[in-house]
């Protein structure tokens, strides 16, 4: 049974789904969406699907550089698609969870295999920061929409400037810490032990042999996931430019920041339906191309994901035990 703290926020990511899912729907000629549907290009849907999976290939060849030098992690590719299957299936985003447990079952340390996490999360939201940035300044928005991406934007630099203080300046980040918490021995002792953990994860940072393939794969895997975009427009018959498919993951990347139902139901649509408005694509059409791009890349990672389940020998309980612990922030991107 969760805590009345995790319950709280599963109740209040349901309702906001269940809002946001109402207002779509509200008038909205649903004959007109499924004609859309139906009229989908399967040729091209499928594509489409092949590159979102080769961006998560891509995403696992990134994170191994983001481990030190001296590990060797394997089965990265069988963690983040079982990670992006949790996400979809449970709260909170205990995908992310589930991740660090099957690179720990495999003989990684916890708080290692959590740090590179946050790195990877950290340069996705530069990402998607940056594709932000981008969308804005060719494209007139509201004033409130520039406001929460600026937010966003400003939550994400925090993030980086302190994984690079950690990173370039480890001994006075310590020093700080323990002159903070020094009154206090056990917690002190508990948060300089996770320090020296983060610390070394964030090894592999700290090697130029290393950082440009992190930047070479990093570019590589938003270019997959804009290109999937890409040809889910064509799947869908929008003949729309790479900037609308920039413009959608720049929503996406703010919307998934928000509390939702699991798989991020109502929120990709809605996020999906606002981007598109600015294209002056209607509702309907907008509507459909949010559900067939949501389809195309919840259930093929779903399924592959639940089968990756028996390779890992991870079982339902060991994956409901896993979500129970708290869920980590992922900023943004679609899945």
């Amino acid at each position: 049974m969760p805590s009345a703290g995790r319950l709280v926020k599963i109740l209040l990511g349901i309702a906001i789904s269940a809002a946001l899912l109402v207002w779509l729907f509200w008038n909205v000629d649903l004959r007109a969406v499924a004609a859309r549907l139906a009229d989908t290009r399967w040729g091209w849907l499928t594509v489409s699907i092949a590159l979102n999976l080769v961006s998560l290939w891509a995403r696992a060849v990134r994170w191994r550089y983001l481990f030190p030098q001296r590990t060797h992690p394997t089965h990265l590719l069988n963690a983040v698609v079982i990670g992006y299957m949790g996400n979809n299936l449970l709260p909170l985003r205990a995908g992310e969870v589930l991740r660090v447990y099957v690179l720990t079952r495999r003989g990684q340390r916890f708080w290692t295999t959590v740090t590179t996490l946050v790195v990877e999360r950290a340069l996705d939201g530069l990402a998607v920061g940056i594709v932000l940035a981008f969308v804005f300044f060719l494209i007139p928005t509201p004033r409130e929409v520039a406001w929460a991406a600026e937010t966003f934007v400003a939550l994400v630099l925090a993030m980086l400037v302190v994984l690079a203080a950690i990173t370039a300046a480890p001994m006075p980040c310590r020093i700080l810490i323990h002159s903070l918490t020094y009154r206090w021995p056990a917690i002190d002792g508990r948060l300089l032990v996770i320090f020296d953990s983060m610390s070394d994860g964030l090894q592999g940072m700290r090697r130029p042999a290393q950082l440009l393939p992190t930047a070479v794969w990093s570019v590589a895997l938003w270019v997959l996931i804009v290109a999937s975009v890409w040809t889910c427009f064509q799947a869908a018959r929008l003949d729309l430019s790479v900037t609308a498919a920039l413009c959608v993951i720049a929503f996406i990347g703010l919307g998934v920041s928000l509390p939702s139902s699991p798989g991020f139901i109502g929120v990709i649509q809605a996020a999906t339906v606002l981007a598109l408005s600015f294209f002056g694509i209607g509702k309907a059409d907008s509507l459909g191309f949010s559900l067939l791009l949501h389809a195309s890349q919840f259930a093929p990672v779903t399924l592959w994901g639940l089968l990756l389940l028996v390779v890992e020998h991870v079982s339902l309980k060991e994956v409901a035990r896993a979500g129970g612990a708290p869920g980590m922030t992922q900023p943004g991107e679609p899945s």
